[in-house]
């Protein structure tokens, strides 16, 4: 993915969510969307074995992150956020690699995502990764009512990505 030039100024590291990262995980949440995500949710999905959640860091300090669930050969990509100082710098590109390279490592062979119609800056990250446009899922949204583009990635076709998830996520 392309990108990656814009982030080298920093030292960005992707690694797993903890409890100690929820308090800016959370911030950037209700920063970034109409209907956030409690802190109590993001504690659930840490103890979710289902669920892989990673921070992007930068000096220690959380700059945006990413939620998924594998289920079997599927996997959903529950949430995703940069901070807003941080967007248009790759850090969205960065984490979305590690988590379709996460997917493929915990045996995921589809991914999946629901994204705001209105939300272009997201379809393009997405389309640019390869996802294709499966079908749309009318009002799905709320505050505003808004439909949902679902988006899928065939894991097994999609290219490889120059991610590094293999260094963040262990098969269990």
């Amino acid at each position: 993915m392309e990108g990656g030039e814009m982030i080298d100024r920093f030292d960005l590291s992707v690694a797993s969510m903890g409890e100690e990262h929820l308090p800016e995980v959370t911030r950037i949440e209700s920063d970034s969307f109409a209907n956030p995500w409690s802190p109590s949710l993001f504690r659930q999905a840490l103890k979710d074995g289902r669920t892989t959640s990673f921070v992007a860091l930068i000096d220690r300090k959380v700059v945006g992150y990413a939620v998924l669930w594998v289920v079997g050969d599927f996997a959903e990509l529950g949430d995703i956020a940069v901070d807003r100082p941080w967007r248009g710098k790759g850090i969205g590109d960065r984490l979305l690699v590690d988590v379709i390279d996460a997917c493929r490592v915990l045996g995921a062979r589809s991914l999946f995502l629901e994204v705001r119609v209105s939300n272009t800056v997201a379809q393009q990250l997405y389309r640019k990764a390869g996802f294709k446009e499966i079908s749309r899922r009318g009002r799905y949204y709320s505050d505003p009512a808004e439909d949902a583009i679902v988006f899928g990635l065939d894991l097994e076709r999609a290219g490889r990505l120059d991610g590094s998830a293999s260094r963040t996520v262990d098969r269990e």
